[in-house]
């Protein structure tokens, strides 16, 4: 075996062919196809795949053995096992060669294990390796990986442009919806396919086969990861879309908003949880471990169990929150005497952007256990009043009609037209109080509507300053006369704004 390898790696082929069992073959052709099958011979057998060549023996032992087993291929029907059989050369001298049933199967041996293209390759790509692998295998590595990223791209775009007519004849938005998730995982996919059958022709030793294998299934995975995060996300935003085209409720379009970020956001912490657990299981070290752990740390257990039930609990509340909906995305609310929008919902807080831009973070467990303003659950339609306080001789239909003239001027549609409405609501010794309700289609219109009518009533009062709060005060003499009973004509006015 030593004498046949040495031969065979230093390229000299026709000392090689000494060692194969040739009587089979005409001695003419002898030379040139033994040379030809120790070749083939040496691309089966000399790589770690299926034989170990420290386990051969360094002697013949009691010099009765007659033939000795390398080891067994396999082949596409049935195995071929790998023998040498000792021959008398003369009297007293013998030799081990490969024997005859091994030498008639070489051919069939180099097409199932041999490396493609060897005998078309220079000596130099077999004769040297590196960590392992030969230069051709390095040489193969690289346009393996390189030709089925370029095959990869072709062929995703021949599939999306077929996949597009498809569509496009039908006129599928859920359809172009999935393409639009695929386009990326699916060239990943098939650079993983491409890459694992390319592989298979280098004919890689155990460690590096298994290290491409967990690269390929690792590509899988996250391209199917990768899919469902997309789709997930695509499919979230179409159906808002085909709420918003349907004409829905505003509020129903905004609870249904609420429930698919919730669940989109639980979607999406599963989808990574079980793609970086099937990536783990890949490798044996963290299985086992994994295993052991959960085996011997039961008590561990508990109490990591215990540490985290106010992180589950928060989370089971924002998964709670999505359904019963206390609160919505675009939902105007008071929480903590804060006036705000709704802005972000997550699994475990929720963010309030005030009337100034700042941004209230509030744990999602707040909206299950105090109570709060909500002032778009039913609908955003909002009322709001406006208080004026005016003197005794104030014309109240003046400022009736100054609402109406407002309401009917306005620039800006913040008035829905449903409600509008002015009434004494409170009398004093020195006031009237006049409130006036006006209605609008969301709470921040009527916010805008309240102080332009606000303003604009100002200006009517600055026009009737009599009509403004005065404090009046009359003055008696001490005559107990009858006459001296009656109120002195000169009276004293204090008017204050």
């Amino acid at each position: 075996m030593q004498g046949f390898l040495a031969a065979a790696r230093a390229g000299n082929y026709a000392l090689a062919a000494h060692y194969l069992w040739l009587n089979h073959i005409s001695l003419r052709l002898q030379p040139t196809e033994g040379a030809r099958l120790a070749r083939r011979l040496r691309f089966v057998i000399d790589r770690p795949l299926f034989i170990d060549y420290n386990k051969l023996p360094d002697d013949d032992g009691d010099g009765t053995r007659k033939r000795f087993q390398l080891g067994v291929l396999p082949l596409s029907h049935g195995t071929q096992p790998i023998r040498l059989v000792k021959v008398d050369l003369a009297p007293d001298e013998i030799a081990w060669v490969f024997d005859e049933d091994t030498v008639r199967a070489i051919d069939r041996l180099y097409e199932r294990h041999g490396p493609p293209f060897a005998e078309k390759l220079h000596e130099v790509f077999f004769n040297h390796s590196f960590l392992s692998l030969e230069l051709w295998q390095w040489l193969g590595l690289l346009i393996v990986i390189l030709g089925a990223a370029l095959a990869a791209i072709i062929l995703k775009s021949v599939i999306f442009a077929i996949a597009r007519r498809a569509g496009r004849l039908k006129d599928l938005r859920w359809y172009n919806a999935v393409l639009d998730s695929a386009r990326g995982p699916l060239r990943l996919t098939l650079w993983a396919g491409f890459v694992a059958a390319g592989v298979d022709w280098l004919l890689l030793p155990p460690a590096a086969d298994h290290f491409f294998e967990i690269v390929v299934r690792s590509a899988v995975i996250i391209a199917v990861a990768w899919f469902l995060r997309r789709f997930v996300n695509r499919s979230a935003s179409y159906v808002q879309e085909l709420a918003a085209l349907e004409g829905q409720d505003p509020g129903r379009i905004r609870g249904l908003r609420t429930q698919l970020t919730v669940l989109n956001r639980v979607f999406e912490i599963a989808i990574y949880v079980v793609s970086v657990a099937l990536l783990l299981m890949q490798f044996d070290f963290v299985r086992h471990v994994g295993v052991s752990l959960l085996a011997s740390a039961g008590i561990a257990g508990l109490v990591i169990g215990f540490a985290a039930q106010r992180s589950m609990s928060t989370i089971l509340a924002g998964i709670q929150l999505s359904f019963t909906q206390p609160i919505r995305i675009g939902d105007t609310v008071v929480v903590e005497n804060e006036n705000g929008v709704i802005e972000e919902i997550t699994l475990t807080y929720a963010v309030v952007r005030t009337w100034d831009l700042r941004r209230l973070i509030v744990p999602i467990t707040y909206f299950l256990e105090k109570p709060f303003q909500n002032w778009s659950k039913g609908s955003p339609e909002t009322l709001g009043a406006v208080t004026l306080a005016v003197d005794h001789l104030a014309d109240i239909d003046a400022f009736r009609a100054e609402l109406q003239r407002i309401l009917e001027q306005e620039e800006r549609p913040l008035w829905d037209g449903k409600v509008q409405d002015l009434k004494v609501t409170e009398v004093t010794g020195t006031t009237i109080t006049l409130r006036i309700l006006l209605s609008s289609s969301n709470p921040e219109a009527n916010w805008n509507l309240r102080c332009l009518v606000r303003e604009r009533m100002l200006r009517l009062l600055q026009k009737h300053p009599q009509w403004l709060p005065t404090s009046r005060a009359e003055t008696r003499t001490g005559n107990s006369s009858p006459d001296a009973a009656r109120p002195q004509s000169t009276e004293s006015e204090v008017k204050r704004i």
